[in-house]
């Protein structure tokens, strides 16, 4: 068996106690109840005369940040961004996002030059259910990986 590693062994899989969001100065996010990143890659098609097969060359790729907060109170994101819009500008945030390994090692990788994209909620109310403020960012720097995560 090339696989050595029984697929019962829960022991190292991760969940989502095991990672966090921070912010810049390294302080952990602990409303947010959800955090996502991923990348988006766009490829150019191409198909030379004489070849059957249809190609594809890298174009461009983006960043995108999705997050979901627990709102327990009004925080620095919200008035950081209500703030910006009385300006007419957006907020520019820089976050770090954290997996930590049951053998200690950690995989860090941060995100800089967030900025609101798409939609953000201001207010979300259902009955019966926690308060929760969904945000939207695009990356437009590269990500950074500081960490790598082992198993």
């Amino acid at each position: 068996m090339l696989n050595k590693s029984s697929a019962t062994d829960v022991r190292k899989v991760l969940t989502g106690k095991d990672g966090a969001i921070l912010d810049d100065s390294g302080t952990m996010l602990a409303t947010v109840e959800s955090f996502q990143s991923q990348v988006n890659v766009t490829n150019a098609k191409y198909q030379p005369l004489g070849d059957m097969q249809e190609h594809e060359a890298p174009q461009s790729y983006a960043v995108t940040l999705t997050m979901s907060q627990i709102v327990i109170k009004d925080d620095k994101f919200i008035q950081d961004l209500v703030s910006a819009l009385a300006k007419g500008e957006m907020p520019v945030w820089n976050f770090q996002g954290l997996v930590k390994g049951r053998n200690g090692s950690e995989e860090r990788m941060n995100y800089r030059g967030c900025i609101p994209s798409g939609n953000i909620d201001l207010q979300n109310l259902s009955v019966g259910d926690l308060i929760k403020r969904a945000w939207n960012f695009a990356v437009n720097e590269p990500p950074e990986l500081k960490k790598l995560l082992s198993a």
